[in-house]
């Protein structure tokens, strides 16, 4: 794949690709799809063995675009970038990297905003509820579709790592290694209430129009906008947020009390306005409601070493240490409760002042201890794929 020409280090140019799968797809929550669509992307390429393919698992406002650039003139790369491509901590010169959208998604797969073929208008709010149990079921027959039999790893940071989790608990013979970064094994009443706020918010807006905005060609960008800024604000530090903005004014005079408009204000704002024009309400409440239902423990009387006793993967579990949204205690849960059920785990607190967004950016010893994890999956992705060749070599 070549490289883009203006930034060096990434995974290049990339074009997204689509499965269709048919036949009903039965959900957890007892209602059924007849077939669905996956947006996906690749990264890298799978060896002769089928054992280097590492799925990527995006959280609450993210999507298949994980790293690359879609055209030569792309201001910004996936929301990923920093962490898969080549030499990276997600190495696409040794991994085949898999990033699908999830199913109920805004980026192209089926999701609220995509057409009912029954009715042949966009299913809206009638879109059936999912969970991230769902989320696995489908990534798994992307998984067949493309012959991967089983992941290297299946990565992802917050809901992305609850995937991951979901994955090892369900599919365990298919899951190599599970890396969950700045994850919990449920929310916390806490953070229930803040995606309650954040749907009130949006479902108050009176263009909602109780979910049919869309048919009305109408959008509730006040209330979008406002659910993406208690969200932004609850990624981020205290710390973090001080160091960026302070009590710096974009504009106006504090003393005289006219028109004053501070630095966070503004980004705020911005961060609000700019979601509500690429974001679907109706997705946004239906991953906040996966967000909370999610809890593996709940079906084994609340006993997460239990749940994890089904798993046969090995586990990377990192967090951080500003992170209040998906603390670093909630990674410890659920690194005792491996330890509990005899698995092998490594995992690590990152000193960060960036918040839960931490798992975003590039930080020196978050990439240093992932890419270490990560290189020594490929390592033993190589020797399989070695093994394997030799097998079929011999006489």
């Amino acid at each position: 794949m070549a490289k883009h020409s203006a930034h060096e280090g990434s995974v290049g140019i990339v074009a997204p690709q689509r499965f269709h799968a048919t036949g009903e797809f039965a959900l957890q929550c007892g209602e059924s799809l007849d077939g669905f669509e996956l947006v996906y992307e690749t990264y890298g390429q799978l060896n002769a063995a089928r054992s280097n393919a590492v799925l990527i698992c995006h959280a609450l406002s993210g999507n298949h675009h994980a790293a690359g650039y879609h055209a030569e003139d792309d201001a910004k790369p996936g929301w990923w970038d920093a962490c898969i491509g080549p030499g990276k901590a997600v190495d696409t010169n040794r991994f085949f990297v898999v990033s699908p959208n999830n199913l109920g998604g805004c980026d192209g797969s089926t999701g609220p905003a995509t057409l009912n073929p029954a009715t042949g208008e966009v299913f809206g709010p009638a879109f059936p509820t999912v969970t991230v149990r769902d989320w696995v079921r489908s990534q798994a027959a992307l998984a067949d579709h493309l012959g991967i039999e089983r992941f290297a790893a299946v990565v992802g940071g917050s809901l992305g790592g609850m995937q991951a989790m979901q994955w090892a608990i369900d599919e365990p013979e298919r899951v190599g290694a599970a890396v969950l970064i700045a994850s919990a094994a449920k929310l916390s009443a806490q953070n229930i209430a803040f995606n309650e706020i954040a749907r009130q918010a949006i479902t108050s807006d009176p263009q909602f129009r109780d979910g049919h905005y869309r048919s009305a060609n109408a959008n509730p960008d006040m209330g979008l906008g406002l659910a993406r800024m208690i969200g932004h604000v609850t990624y981020l530090s205290d710390f973090g947020m001080g160091q960026k903005f302070g009590r710096e004014l974009k504009s106006g005079n504090v003393s005289a009390a006219r028109d004053v408009e501070f630095q966070v204000e503004s980004y705020l704002r911005h961060q609000g306005q700019s979601f509500s024009q690429r974001f679907d309400a109706n997705t946004y409440l239906l991953m906040t409601r996966a967000l909370d239902f999610f809890d593996p423990a709940g079906e084994c009387g609340g006993d997460l070493v239990a749940a994890l006793e089904r798993a046969q993967s090995d586990f990377l579990v990192l967090s951080f240490s500003t992170d209040w949204r998906f603390s670093a205690a909630r990674s410890k849960e659920i690194v005792d409760a491996l330890i509990a059920a005899g698995k092998n785990v490594v995992s690590a607190v990152i000193d960060s002042a960036h918040g839960h967004d931490s798992f975003l950016l590039p930080l020196p010893r978050y990439i240093s201890v992932f890419k270490a994890y990560m290189d020594r999956l490929a390592a033993a992705a190589g020797s399989a794929a070695s093994t394997e060749a030799g097998s079929a070599d011999a006489p």
